[in-house]
């Protein structure tokens, strides 16, 4: 029998060209917005699910980046606890009612962003060096 929950199986499959960093923006930014209006709840299920893979689809290209780094890095050590905080949000259900609904799509929406953060942080193309 099925829980609510998304199997971590999601995240094992990597994917072959790089995340979309512009489309996981977009993803998030109208739940983020201070002005945004509660989604349709359609919308809402729709968006979830859509999260759920943006998060599934970074986690292995993020933390793969940080396998180049030293393991004293702090860009390092901050992305790793995103990966472990994600993999946690992963395992949310999607709630019984509309406002836990809800709470649970900022919550995967910030996550999702949180590692496009890391992703462009750890990116080879854009980390500074000191």
């Amino acid at each position: 029998m099925g829980n609510a929950t998304t199997p971590a199986a999601t995240e094992t499959g990597r994917a072959s060209a790089p995340p979309d960093i512009a489309t996981v923006r977009a993803t998030v930014r109208p739940l983020l917005a201070a002005d945004a209006d509660e989604p349709a709840p359609a919308e809402l299920a729709k968006v979830t699910a859509t999260l759920r893979e943006h998060i599934a689809g970074l986690l292995p290209v993020v933390e793969d980046l940080t396998r180049t780094l030293p393991t004293d890095d702090v860009p390092r050590a901050c992305a790793l606890a995103c990966i472990g905080e994600a993999r946690m949000r992963l395992r949310l259900g999607d709630g019984d009612n509309a406002t836990v609904r809800l709470s649970v799509a900022v919550r995967l929406a910030r996550t999702a962003n949180a590692l496009a953060d890391h992703h462009q942080t750890l990116s080879p193309t854009t980390r500074r060096t000191s």
